[in-house]
């Protein structure tokens, strides 16, 4: 770090997903499709899972939630990616790096603990039908996703605060699309030990209690549906919690092959790849899956179009 001098960094220059010319438009055009995609979506999921008076049930409020924090780590990061495709410097402001930072944690740790509660929703209405209402009343809902709210809204000022109070060299270089802390952390002249230990403990925290919690869910469930003699009431078991284990499978692999891969094969191109896929992909896939493996959206999103085409036509007679 001695050969860079210690100044103010006052922004940053990130260097994007690719530098290749030629490439740049047609990648703007396609991530633009799926950001806009990911936005109708998970805006139409919040939507048409508050207004409709047949999907406000505790599975339907943690969809509304797991939604939102979709959208907020897609577009922590989506719209700023998208303008360094169409100017010459991708330059990302000192506080508009922390702000895209801090915003970026709350809502990607957020949807961990949103996917943990969504699997012991699942659990108690396969495993406790007769007390699902009791269980998960509308209370313990709001607690389920009050408190990962708080926790990861802490967690995100401590590791921002922490990293950009620290010393940046003169080189501000970041070897992403958009700031996050591991990356930063390569740029910090000053000593860094706690910030990466204080980043690996919660990393490490967060990951595996809300897996935990998810896997003992499921452990559970699968022994439910084992003692269950009936093919239909197996079947329907199994359809209830499909959506929700496709998108845990597809979100964990993801985290677990970026951060769990061993050093020898660990790289910034790698993680650049592994991070397009789970704030931009994930977020596009979610609504996706659960439309179209989900009879009760299904039915909701021809309810509401009815009315719309009903509207319409009213107005034009």
């Amino acid at each position: 770090m001695e050969k860079y001098n210690l100044s103010v960094v006052k922004e940053f220059i990130l260097m994007g997903i690719t530098a290749r010319p030629e490439l740049q438009t047609p990648l703007f055009l396609m991530f633009l499709i799926i950001y806009l995609s990911s936005m109708l979506g998970n805006l139409g999921m919040i939507v048409l899972t508050t207004v409709d008076s047949r999907l406000q049930t505790p599975m339907y409020f943690f969809l509304r939630h797991l939604a939102f924090t979709d959208l907020g780590y897609s577009t922590a990061v989506g719209p700023k990616m998208l303008v360094n495709f169409v100017v010459e410097q991708n330059v990302i402001s000192y506080s508009l790096c922390a702000t895209q930072l801090s915003f970026f944690l709350v809502f990607i740790i957020s949807e961990l603990f949103i996917l943990s509660a969504m699997s012991y929703d699942r659990y108690v209405a396969i495993c406790k039908p007769l007390l699902y209402t009791v269980i998960m009343s509308q209370r313990v809902c709001w607690v389920l996703v009050a408190i990962p709210y708080l926790y990861c809204t802490f967690v995100s000022l401590l590791v921002t605060i922490k990293i950009f109070t620290l010393s940046f060299c003169g080189y501000n270089v970041i070897s992403h699309f958009y700031c996050d802390s591991l990356p930063l952390l390569t740029l910090i002249c000053s000593d860094t030990h706690e910030i990466e230990l204080i980043i690996l403990i919660l990393a490490a925290f967060n990951l595996l209690s809300s897996l935990l919690v998810v896997l003992v869910s499921y452990l559970w469930i699968l022994v439910a549906i084992l003692k269950m003699k009936s093919a239909e009431g197996r079947r329907k078991a199994f359809s209830t919690c499909g959506s929700h284990l496709t998108v845990v499978v597809v979100f964990y692999g993801t985290l677990i092959f970026m951060y769990v891969q061993p050093k020898s094969s660990h790289s910034f191109d790698t993680d650049k790849l592994a991070s397009v896929f789970y704030t931009m992909i994930i977020p596009m896939l979610n609504p996706l899956i659960y439309s179209l493996r989900n009879k009760d959206v299904k039915y909701a999103l021809q309810r509401i179009w009815k009315k719309i085409c009903n509207v319409c036509s009213l107005k034009l007679a």
